[in-house]
């Protein structure tokens, strides 16, 4: 995964920097297939915004957030970002489950039969 830092209006502490990195490259656990990812921090006064952008094989998910330190405003988008890669990380599991086999997902009948045409006591 490649990730890249922009610092607008202001300079970003080189250990700030590094805290950010070791926190994006975390969230490789939750995605195998992050390509890249953007930390953009900008800085307006006292207020400090963090926006990460992360790159996956066909999808990109932003989060935002604003503190009034660089450190926080990046944890907090961080966090942000964790939670929504979390929930596409469900949605992902969850459609290939759906897709499981017939065969595989079948419940047992009331007579443990996996035939679900077959009705208990139906020879006349």
């Amino acid at each position: 995964m490649q990730i890249h830092t922009t610092a607008r209006h202001c300079e970003l502490d080189p250990e700030v920097r590094l805290h950010a990195e070791e926190r994006l490259r975390k969230l490789g656990k939750f995605a195998r297939d992050i390509r890249e990812a953007h930390l953009t921090v900008t800085a307006e006064r006292y207020r400090h915004s963090a926006e990460i952008t992360v790159r996956l094989n066909h999808h990109e998910l932003v989060s935002r957030e604003e503190s009034n330190e660089a450190r926080i405003a990046i944890d907090l988008a961080a966090d942000g970002l964790e939670q929504q890669l979390r929930r596409f990380k469900e949605k992902r599991v969850d459609r290939k489950r759906a897709r499981g086999g017939s065969a595989r997902n079948a419940a047992p009948g009331p007579n443990g039969a996996e035939t679900p045409g077959e009705e208990p006591g139906g020879e006349d």
